[in-house]
């Protein structure tokens, strides 16, 4: 099995960033960022995008990879490695639609809720937070 590719986006506003809880995917119950899977032909930063826009109704912008982490979820045979992109809300009522998704919120990048996903969690274990 080969891994995937994810990529997951900080959308920044006012300080904090959008986090949102997830149920029904790999990673349930754990708090992680927008994202999904890189589709054929995209860029990270239309990955970034689109994910934003499906998944929590956002639109963002000025989009730019900040890292990139190797993750193994063992427990749900998966391994992807993970483009961590930031990029700055620029507008969209923010609601989930996501049936995978149990709750959204902003949260200080210095107080975020637990237990992570594990890709954020090894981006905020091997790197800065931003």
């Amino acid at each position: 099995m080969r891994p995937g590719v994810g990529v997951a986006v900080f959308v920044k506003k006012d300080g904090k960033v959008l986090l949102q809880k997830r149920i029904g995917a790999h990673g349930a119950h754990t708090w992680g960022l927008p994202g999904g899977h890189m589709e054929y032909g995209e860029t990270p930063e239309q990955t970034a995008a689109r994910e934003a826009k499906e998944e929590v109704n956002v639109e963002i912008e000025k989009a730019r990879v900040v890292g990139i982490t190797n993750d193994f979820m063992p427990h749900d045979q998966k391994h992807y490695i993970t483009i961590f992109m930031e990029a700055e809300y620029s507008g969209g009522e923010i609601k989930s639609n996501d049936s995978s998704v149990s709750e959204i919120k902003w949260c200080k990048p210095d107080n975020l809720p637990s237990p992570l996903f594990i890709p954020l969690k090894n981006f905020v274990e091997n790197r800065r937070l931003l």
